[in-house]
């Protein structure tokens, strides 16, 4: 992003989640991989974009940090943290959900990305 003018960046947030197969290690840092490495090609990011990523799993996925995953891609200069959500009657299980914030130019769309049956969470996307 060196060859923008930096007074018209802003910092936007963007959305994603995917479901995970199984409660298992490996299958949390592939889903959330996938996921991250999605997001940014749909919005035409670079990893030194992205600002912080706050991620929550469900109540059911315990076995792995999806934080993990984003440091085995490499983004060790990215500020994150994990949390559990609140286990709500009828909500989807196996979810790992993400907000990043990212640095873009003031006039530029975000896609939010959801993956893996996760796009019934949002479907007005």
């Amino acid at each position: 992003m060196s060859n923008v003018d930096q007074s018209a960046m802003r910092i936007r947030g963007l959305r994603g989640a995917t479901r995970v197969a199984r409660d298992d290690s490996e299958c949390i840092r592939t889903a959330t991989r996938q996921l991250l490495a999605e997001m940014l090609l749909r919005n035409s990011l670079r990893q030194d974009a992205i600002v912080s990523a706050f991620f929550t799993v469900t109540p059911d996925l315990v076995s792995e940090f999806p934080a993990r995953a984003a440091r085995e891609m490499g983004w060790d200069d990215v500020a994150m943290l994990c949390s559990t959500e609140i286990p709500v009657p009828g909500s989807m299980d196996r979810v790992v959900r993400v907000l990043l914030h990212v640095e873009l130019p003031a006039n530029t769309s975000v896609r939010h990305v959801y993956l893996n049956g996760a796009e019934e969470l949002r479907p007005d996307l």
